[in-house]
């Protein structure tokens, strides 16, 4: 049985993630409302940013609805701000 092939995670350069560190680390500190673009995902993550756990290399967005997604540092592919 053949293995499927499964698209591999782009990669970015040390500055494009630098910058993403950036962002992340300002809306945390503003407590700015941020979408994130994740890799792999049909929808983006939209919220406020609770935790950055440097341990584990994830960054905890606290939802909407009051949940925390985990996000891993390295799917995130974008970072903005809702414009609504």
């Amino acid at each position: 049985m053949a293995k499927q092939k499964v698209a591999k995670r782009p990669t970015r350069d040390e500055f494009v993630l630098e910058e993403i560190g950036n962002q992340l680390a300002e809306a945390k500190m503003e407590n700015s409302e941020i979408v994130l673009t994740v890799w792999g995902r049909e929808e983006g993550v939209r919220g406020f940013i609770t935790t950055m756990d440097s341990r584990t290399g994830r960054v905890h967005i606290e939802t909407g609805s009051g949940e925390v997604d985990k996000v891993p540092f390295m799917d995130i592919m974008k970072v903005e701000y809702p414009r609504d």
